[in-house]
């Protein structure tokens, strides 16, 4: 997913339709936080309002085990290898 000039790869298993839903709702009643876990199981928060460009795009990806959706991972990324 990317939002303005970021990028997320969102966690194995993320319903992209339910984060549509949430994203195009926040934007409707003109700015909210959105959250979504990323991979390596960190979450993130981002003000979705009228202004916020947002693209979402799947591809396939090998399976990462320690992407189980949970909260677990303390650092997230290169820390936690």
């Amino acid at each position: 997913m990317a939002v303005n000039d970021a990028v997320f790869a969102l966690a194995q298993g993320q319903d992209l339709d339910d984060l549509r839903r949430r994203i195009e709702t926040a934007v409707d009643l003109g700015g909210r936080f959105v959250s979504f876990i990323a991979v390596g199981n960190r979450q993130v928060s981002i003000l979705f309002s009228p202004g916020t460009k947002v693209a979402l795009s799947v591809e396939t990806v090998m399976y990462d085990e320690r992407d189980d959706g949970n909260l677990d991972v303390p650092f997230g990324g290169f820390f936690d290898e």
